[in-house]
């Protein structure tokens, strides 16, 4: 590709850049953003070659156009390069959440909504901005497509191949599938972390109890130092997945409440040895994928 714009230049637009760069996939990378300090950054750290303030600019001649900011921001972004959007150019997206993005992006582009591919890629860190980009962040992750019925096959190749040349591995599913799906295993392990952390932080001996917090605690609540500006985007835009996973969730601790108050061990060990088993299966999961894509599986 000889051009591809980046709305949002931090941890996953900076990460993409690095590697189409590594793979070298790409000839020029254009970075768009709300601060020019953090363009600064970028094109200091080598994540972008070009600074751009104007989106007619940042999307002329584009093969590609990732939008990789916070989800709320998405339809004002799309809205933005409408009228600049030439036929050639086809635009995805980073976001966590795809039902509601779709709705944007309808919204926004209108008749031109044929050339936007949802996407997501399945890898992060809790740190944020450019410095928190890393080239081999996408290495043996997945990258779920939603393809939309109006997609040409070419445009989502052309999003699959870009994904794949991080090194990543494509799956799809629907946009309703996603937001189940990550509503589940993704927004809900958010909420509880933030709700911890935060339980903790205002109880009156919040000092001792942090004094004493060791590396299970951090292991847990690793993601409660994710961006709360993204992660508040994807809570109430995945609303009503997210109230079902937290209800069910809510239902389970009362169950395991009411066995811990009867004292039951049998019923207590029964289901963490459940949760055990099934973590150690999904972990197996997870090394192996890793492990193909680092021998370039796909």
């Amino acid at each position: 590709m000889k051009k591809i714009a980046i709305f949002g230049v931090g941890l996953i637009g900076g990460s993409f850049a690095l590697a189409l760069k590594k793979a070298g996939a790409v000839e020029q990378i254009i970075g768009v953003g709300r601060t020019i300090a953090s363009l600064e950054r970028a094109k200091e750290l080598g994540i972008i070659d070009v600074i751009c303030t104007s989106s007619a600019d940042a999307v002329r001649g584009a093969d590609l156009v990732l939008i990789a900011a916070p989800v709320a921001q998405t339809e004002a972004i799309l809205a933005s390069i409408e009228p600049h959007l030439q036929p050639e150019t086809v635009v995805t997206d980073a976001g966590s959440t795809k039902t509601d993005v779709v709705a944007a992006a309808c919204r926004a582009l209108r008749e031109k909504i044929a050339q936007f591919v949802p996407g997501h890629p399945i890898a992060g860190r809790e740190l944020n901005g450019p410095d928190a980009a890393i080239v081999d962040l996408y290495v043996g992750k997945k990258v779920v497509l939603a393809p939309l019925p109006e997609n040409a096959p070419a445009d989502v190749e052309r999003v699959a191949n870009a994904w794949r040349q991080c090194g990543a591995i494509i799956h799809r599913l629907t946009s309703q599938e996603h937001d189940r799906v990550f509503a589940s295993v993704s927004h809900l392990p958010h909420l509880l972390a933030y709700a911890l952390v935060d339980d903790i932080a205002r109880k009156p001996h919040a000092d001792v109890l942090f004094q004493y917090a060791a590396s299970g605690f951090r292991d847990f609540t690793r993601i409660a130092g994710s961006s709360p500006e993204m992660w508040r985007d994807i809570s109430l835009a995945n609303q009503a997945a997210l109230l079902q996973e937290l209800d069910a969730y809510m239902a389970q601790l009362a169950q395991l409440r009411a066995m811990l108050a009867a004292g039951d061990a049998a019923a207590i060990e029964s289901i963490y040895a459940n949760a055990q088993q099934a973590r150690h299966n999904w972990v197996r999961t997870i090394e192996a994928a890793e492990k193909q894509g680092k021998q370039g599986g796909d």
